[in-house]
């Protein structure tokens, strides 16, 4: 079994720094890499870059709303026009930065609030998939579990791979739970640990409610700006290595 392991980095702005990106890029397959809007500069994204080059590591665009104080995690009000300006924008910036480091971007994700909406609306989500394919129709779509995304994806000719968040609950349906909700992000190592075991063990979660449903995920994402992330990404990337491969969604075939 090859699977990806991944982690949103780059997240800080300025001297802030949020986790541990350097230590993260020594265990990860992938990064999503923030785009300045939620999170991020052109400073950070450069270093965050070059790191993941030096480490062998794939960068994607991580794309979200223009909110900085909220960490793109609250809805905007955006028409469609200058929400996909918006995505254009910030693939351009990773693209550009990636270029000129030597190294390549390999994919896009949405966050927070953007892929949230976008997991769970088919409208909305069709032209922020359709912004990625007019970019780059070379680009992968990394996403959470969503039908209305992978739908879209379909439709434009873009490959997409499946995200599994590890500690992310989740409804029956796959979608994201809101973070407002107790137990939505899940903060025992043990208890992420045994979801990825299930996950590899068995192609199965188990949802907030309780139920199993089946899962086929191509990467494991841990929040790099959780507290022991680091530690829990090496717990993960064991277990992954246990059952099979780590191994970047970009040279994954099947």
């Amino acid at each position: 079994m090859d699977m990806d392991l991944n982690a949103d980095l780059g997240e800080g702005f300025g001297p802030w720094r949020m986790g541990d990106d350097d230590a993260l890029l020594g265990i990860l397959s992938s990064a999503n890499v923030a785009c300045g809007f939620h999170a991020g500069d052109p400073r950070i994204m450069d270093r965050t870059v070059r790191t993941a080059l030096d480490r062998g590591v794939d960068v994607g665009a991580h794309v979200g709303f223009p909110d900085l104080a909220g960490f793109g995690r609250r809805p905007l009000q955006m028409d469609t026009p200058e929400l996909v300006a918006a995505v254009i924008y910030q693939m351009g910036a990773l693209a550009g930065i990636a270029r000129a480091a030597g190294h390549r971007m390999t994919h896009t994700s949405f966050h927070g609030a953007l892929g949230n909406m976008a997991a769970a609306d088919a409208e909305f989500a069709a032209p922020l998939v359709r912004a990625v394919a007019d970019f780059d129709p070379a680009l992968t779509i990394s996403t959470s579990a969503s039908r209305a995304i992978e739908d879209a994806a379909e439709r434009c000719g873009l490959r997409v791979r499946t995200t599994f968040l590890a500690d992310r609950a989740c409804d029956d349906a796959g979608l994201l739970i809101s973070r407002k909700l107790p137990g939505s992000v899940i903060h025992d190592p043990e208890q992420v640990l045994t979801r990825v075991r299930q996950l590899l063990e068995e192609g199965t979660v188990t949802t907030y409610a309780g139920s199993r449903i089946p899962m086929r995920a191509h990467s494991i994402l841990v929040h790099g700006d959780t507290p022991g992330a680091v530690a829990l990404a090496r717990g993960v990337r064991k277990l992954v290595e246990a059952h099979g491969r780590v191994v970047p969604i970009s040279r994954q075939t099947a």
